[in-house]
């Protein structure tokens, strides 16, 4: 029964956390346009399933993420600008870019929770978990970007003649400092909580026993 229960509770985050992310990505909560760019808030549920479900469960969400982001190139749930132009490009580029730093986001976040819970009290190790959501989301994905498509007239365009490194701070702007300061807090408030009601400890105690 214990272990059922503990897939139980996985399979229900998984759910709750992809419906979560399927909303905000049809909101301004998960995607805020402004300019080229956009404020996205979808990190936040990669964080919290990283710190719940481990690194494995971090990817899957991420891959959530990754798929919305995607989809907004074609104007499913939502529009993004800078998405419709890249999928003009390639689709095919566009979607690794849209993809592949979602994925390594949410994986790479399981180990540094499980790194800063080592080594701090719940609320740090939460919030600099989120922190590197919203850090590392923004340096993978604008990484791609110049990476995939630096050379095109597009993203030359974007960067107004400037070299590579203030091309992209002018482009992220006060957007990522935004994103990294909701993360942080937001990430760091929610995981205490699931931390301190014993949320986290126990799944642990489910999986030790499955392993038994």
């Amino acid at each position: 029964m214990k272990l059922t229960s503990g897939k139980t509770v996985r399979l229900t985050l998984y759910g709750l956390l992809t419906g979560i992310l399927i909303l905000m990505a049809c909101t301004p909560l998960g995607y805020l346009n402004i300019g080229p760019l956009a404020i996205t808030f979808n990190m936040i549920p990669v964080a919290i399933a990283a710190i719940t479900l481990g690194p494995a469960g971090g990817a899957i969400i991420g891959a959530v993420f990754g798929m919305t982001s995607f989809l907004q190139c074609l104007g499913v749930l939502g529009m993004s600008g800078m998405g419709a132009a890249t999928f003009a490009i390639s689709p095919f580029l566009t979607f690794v870019q849209r993809m592949l730093p979602r994925v390594l986001d949410g994986f790479l976040l399981g180990y540094i929770y499980r790194f800063m819970k080592k080594h701090s009290a719940a609320f740090p190790a939460c919030a600099v978990t989120g922190f590197f959501a919203a850090f590392l989301n923004t340096l993978m994905f604008m990484g791609l970007l110049v990476l995939l498509f630096g050379n095109t007239a597009y993203v030359k365009n974007l960067m107004g003649g400037h070299n590579v490194i203030v091309g992209v701070c002018l482009m992220i702007g006060v957007n990522a400092i935004f994103e990294m300061l909701a993360s942080t807090l937001i990430t760091g408030a929610v995981g205490t909580a699931l931390v301190k009601a014993g949320f986290v400890a126990r799944r642990s105690e489910h999986v030790k026993k499955a392993a038994a």
